[in-house]
């Protein structure tokens, strides 16, 4: 059984767009998160700390918006950012 995806937006104090996401991610719920990524303006702070599951849908969602992204990423998703090449192309805090 999968986890639901949660999206919670918000701001930081420094008025960067901030988005919270819990669950698992993969093809059955990259719409939300592309319109979540697609919607908000500006730099954003993805935090990924609370995500047990992200697929190569997920990922292909991540590398569309990298150039404006700053990830907050636990050691379980450290293989996936690191083979992937998406740790290569935006800041990704967490990983060790």
């Amino acid at each position: 059984m999968t986890t639901p995806l949660t999206l919670v937006p918000g701001r930081r104090p420094d008025g960067t767009h901030h988005l919270a996401v819990s669950g698992e991610i993969d093809m059955s719920n990259i719409d939300a998160l592309a319109d979540a990524l697609s919607t908000t303006p500006g730099p954003l702070v993805l935090d990924l700390t609370d995500v047990e599951y992200l697929d190569s849908a997920g990922l292909s969602v991540l590398f569309a918006h990298a150039d404006r992204l700053e990830l907050i990423a636990t050691p379980l998703l450290a293989p996936v950012l690191r083979v992937s090449g998406l740790s290569d192309l935006t800041t990704v805090h967490g990983l060790d």
